[in-house]
């Protein structure tokens, strides 16, 4: 019969040399009962926006700037109730990245006289992405 030995302070069940790191806290009131784990992947969808001049741009302030702050990856992000108790959270980004879409540009509110001196702008999704000028021609 297999001596299994429970280190409190460490929460890790040993067990003829093979340990299993866990977070539940076992009681004399738990004796009989099975520990269990199950991994669970997720999707995580990130869609963000930037302004920028150009795609190029655009690009690489999402590179430089945007996707997920790994340390924020942390057990907060779960459920744990019942007795259910988080041993990993992780994110791997897996390289399926769109590409990057244009949602228009930031133009003078064409519904006001006085936008200019205002300094009221809008997002014009029907505005040219490239805006072609004397001196670009």
């Amino acid at each position: 019969m297999e001596h299994t030995r429970r280190n409190v302070d460490t929460r890790t069940a040993e067990s003829d040399g093979l340990m299993t790191k866990t977070k539940l806290y076992t009681r004399y009131d738990d004796l009989g009962k099975n520990a269990y784990r199950k991994r669970t992947y997720y999707t995580l969808l990130v869609e963000q926006d930037v302004l920028a001049k150009d795609q190029d741009e655009a690009d690489e302030l999402f590179r430089d700037g945007g996707g997920v702050n790994y340390d924020k990856i942390t057990s907060d992000l779960l459920l744990e109730d019942k007795g259910v108790e988080t041993v990993i959270v992780d994110a791997t980004w897996t390289g399926d990245t769109g590409k990057t879409e244009y949602l228009g540009k930031v133009v003078l509110n064409p519904d006001n006289d006085h936008a200019e001196e205002d300094g009221d702008v809008v997002l014009d999704a029907y505005a040219d992405e490239i805006n072609l000028t004397k001196e670009m021609v």
